[in-house]
């Protein structure tokens, strides 16, 4: 019989060893981590269920991240914005209390103050939050627009506000400071004072006009251009009779030469003296409304001006410029607003007549022609250049009225919008000097010049020539989605903006041009002319009904806010959740762990012992000693 050695038969002995030494560094392991283990191999079958949960705790932390850079991003444009409608308080309340006194620049304390202040808001419209402009909608690494600086002065060569503002009082003044009005009386008659545009856009615009005067007949505004007249007829108007003149102004406003008839000599300001016939106090009448004329027209008309400048400025509009054409009469001549859309050779219409069934479509909208009894979108093709341009702008939604003159036609744009013109008869459009599919993009409106004081339309100003303000992208859709941010699964936030929204253009407009203007302090309507400036800029600097307003943005703003930390708060509470279900699944209880190791290392020691003794165990232990 053999006898075998210790370590042959007993390796099992050190096979639990190894087993115990095993289980020990997994629970030292798992009381170090405090994991079940560092593989998913080794959680067992919820290592599927693991894994989601960590997904989802990731996900929701880069939605988190988000959420911070939303949230800063928003804290930054809702200071600008704040800031911005303290601008408008500011200049408001100067335009309102600062004096009339005028330093040696010809501007008032009130006027400075809206220097720095325009200076400052055009600052915060290109405000950054990290790499990213704010207000420049999707071209976030570009500013929102030029230096203020350069919209006031321009370059060396780009008009800027302030040239733009001289131009127009120059076309709106006129030569002989009358407005672009004539007084006057009709050929063979000495009782009629007519007063008449001269077919611009620019200067004073007939309104109606009001009388008392006692036996006098009034012929309101008609015509194209719009003429009124007053007849004193046989019998002169009584001491104390008024008659009203009242007048559109080019910003929209309204104002009005009010005249009273009297016996005194010399009469007090504003009134007319009451002559020995109706022929002499006709002279007179017309005598003192052009002297009234002329003080209107250097007085709220340059203020009014200034205000139409500065809304071309900012508020881009597409112009299309047709080409100066004939009509076919006999000789030719350039075609005009009384020109009929179809006619006989030899008269004054169109060289190519519109037909009944042609169609001219503006911006999609078709504007048919008609043999008689237009309505609608129709026009007959008896009717003027005039009506058909009047329906153009009536379907455009402009606010620059279409103008011709010297057989050139100019339409306008609705503010900011595109302008596109095309006809199903090619050779008619052409007729109107318009080439057919024609598109215009909107840019500044200023004054075609020079000369300025007898210019007869607005006409787009080009990069070349005229400074650009906004220099943002300016694409389709609303400003709001022009920045988008996912803050959940299903949820997004838009918090994009432009500086020329709305509410940021007309913030700036009105601020500029009180900034911009200059008066000669020799003047002796210079009072007149500061005074009547303010009062539009205070007036446009309230809240507008129906127009968007700086809180409107701030709103939607508080909006995006709002959802972004109800996204937060929620996603914090299943981050929560989610966290509690994976340690279930892959933490350890502490406790539990450092009993274990102790029961192993109780074992284990109880193990090593019994195999030294089992190893020091020899057979000679068991022989007898002899």
């Amino acid at each position: 019989m053999s006898i075998d050695g210790v370590s042959g038969r007993t390796s099992y002995i050190g096979t639990n060893i190894l087993n115990l030494r095993n289980q020990l560094n997994d629970l030292t392991t798992q009381l170090a981590t405090g994991k079940v283990s560092t593989t998913y191999a080794g959680q067992g079958l919820d290592r599927g269920f693991a894994l989601s949960l960590r997904a989802q705790i990731s996900s929701i932390n880069a939605f988190s991240d988000t959420a911070t850079n939303l949230n800063t991003r928003l804290s930054v444009a809702n200071l600008t914005l704040q800031g911005l409608s303290d601008v408008g308080s500011q200049v408001k309340n100067a335009s309102t209390t600062a004096t009339l006194t005028l330093n040696e620049g010809g501007q008032t304390s009130g006027q400075i103050t809206a220097q720095a202040a325009f200076a400052n808001a055009v600052a915060m419209l290109n405000s950054q939050s990290g790499d990213r402009y704010l207000f420049s909608g999707r071209a976030m690494d570009t500013p929102a627009t030029v230096s203020a600086d350069t919209m006031l002065k321009g370059t060396a060569t780009q008009a800027g506000l302030t040239q733009l503002i001289n131009e127009r009082k120059q076309a709106d003044q006129s030569a002989n400071m009358m407005g672009r009005l004539s007084v006057s009386s009709p050929p063979a008659t000495t009782t009629v004072t007519s007063v008449a545009e001269d077919g611009s856009p620019f200067g004073l615009k007939l309104l109606s006009v009001q009388s008392s005067l006692t036996g006098a007949t009034v012929t309101q505004p008609t015509g194209t251009p719009k003429s009124a007249s007053v007849d004193l007829g046989a019998v002169n108007p009584k001491e104390g009779d008024k008659i009203k003149f009242n007048f559109t102004l080019p910003d929209g406003t309204t104002d009005a030469i009010e005249l009273t008839a009297t016996a005194t000599n010399p009469p007090p300001a504003g009134s007319f003296l009451i002559g020995a016939d109706t022929t002499a106090t006709t002279a007179n009448l017309q005598s003192t409304l052009t002297s009234s004329i002329k003080t209107l027209s250097d007085t709220s008309l340059v203020a009014a001006s200034a205000v139409a400048a500065s809304n071309n400025f900012f508020n881009p509009v597409a112009t299309v410029s047709g080409a100066a054409v004939n009509n076919q009469n006999t000789p030719p001549a350039p075609i005009s607003g009384s020109t009929v859309l179809s006619g006989a050779a030899g008269t004054d219409s169109l060289s190519t007549s519109f037909a009944t069934g042609d169609t001219i479509t503006v911006n999609g909208t078709p504007i048919t022609f008609v043999a008689s009894g237009a309505t609608g979108n129709q026009v007959n093709i008896t009717d003027s250049v005039q009506t058909l341009m009047a329906k153009i702008d009536q379907v455009s939604g402009t606010k620059n009225p279409s103008t011709i003159s010297n057989g050139v036609i100019n339409l306008h744009g609705a503010d900011g919008q595109s302008l596109s013109i095309s006809s199903s008869n090619t050779a008619a459009l052409g007729a109107l000097g318009i080439a057919n599919n024609t598109t215009a993009a909107p840019a500044p409106l200023r004054v075609g010049g020079p000369p300025f004081n007898t210019a007869t339309s607005l006409v787009a100003g080009t990069p070349a020539n005229t400074v650009y303000w906004y220099t943002g992208e300016n694409g389709p859709g609303s400003a709001r989605g022009t920045a988008v941010a996912q803050v959940d699964q299903s949820i997004t936030v838009q918090y994009g903006a432009r500086a020329n929204e709305q509410a940021f253009r007309y913030l700036l407009q009105n601020v500029a041009v009180y900034a911009a203007v200059t008066t000669n302090a020799s003047n002796p309507n210079a009072s007149a002319q500061v005074t009547a400036l303010a009062q539009r800029v205070s007036a446009n600097l309230a809240p507008q009904n129906g127009q968007q307003q700086i809180q409107d943005v701030q709103a939607e703003f508080a909006g995006a806010q709002t959802a972004t930390k109800a996204a937060t708060d929620r996603q914090t509470q299943l981050k929560a959740m989610a966290e509690t279900m994976l340690d279930s699944v892959e933490g350890v209880n502490q406790d539990e762990v450092a009993t274990k190791i102790l029961a192993l290392q109780t074992s284990l020691q109880a193990s090593y012992q019994t195999t030294s003794m089992l190893y020091q165990t020899t057979l000679l232990k068991y022989l007898p000693v002899g």
